[in-house]
């Protein structure tokens, strides 16, 4: 199964929102080159101040379109780099990819699935009401759904440009159901 990249984003600053780029740069181990949330700890502002020496399994943030199509129906407004992610894709099943999965992007990169992004309440200082879109409490089974996208570390480096390929590369069974990072 594949998909394809339809925008990419860095921002060197901290700040909800990352401005959509030409391309960028993936560097091995780090993250996005350039970009605030690179490093080989934990970049999360807020979660530095309390676990600054955790590894940093949130290096590369990607995203679905397919989620901002869903909001729009909602009313919300959303597109490419307005939510903090690097990477947006098409024709992925992010949410529904195993713990370890790999994504080879374009020619180079190799990006490993960390886990879920947890979203924060800022989401609602973006658009007032998309938290609750993007994160819910099923009241049948308990369990938390997050549709914020996914964290990735970066395996290997290399430039990632909109309209790069992105291939999925399983993991070995058993398969681990993601959890937020």
């Amino acid at each position: 199964m594949g998909g394809r990249v339809t925008a990419v984003s860095r921002n060197e600053r901290y700040g909800f929102s990352k401005p959509t780029r030409p391309s960028i740069t993936l560097l091995a181990g780090l993250g996005v080159e350039g970009d605030v949330h690179a490093g080989t700890t934990i970049r999360h502002q807020f979660r530095m101040t309390y676990e600054p020496d955790l590894p940093n399994l949130r290096q590369v943030h990607l995203m679905h379109e397919e989620l901002f199509e869903e909001l729009a129906l909602k009313g919300f407004d959303v597109s490419a780099g307005r939510l903090g992610e690097n990477v947006t894709t098409a024709g992925v099943d992010l949410l529904g990819l195993p713990a370890g999965t790999l994504l080879h992007i374009g020619k180079e990169a190799v990006l490993e699935v960390t886990g879920l992004r947890n979203p924060c309440a800022k989401i609602n200082d973006f658009r007032p009401g998309l938290l609750g879109e993007v994160f819910a409490l099923d009241p049948v089974s308990g369990e938390f759904t997050f549709k914020s996208g996914v964290m990735a570390v970066v395996r290997t480096g290399g430039t990632v440009r909109a309209g790069d390929t992105v291939e999925v590369e399983l993991p070995p069974p058993p398969h681990r159901a993601l959890e937020r990072v």
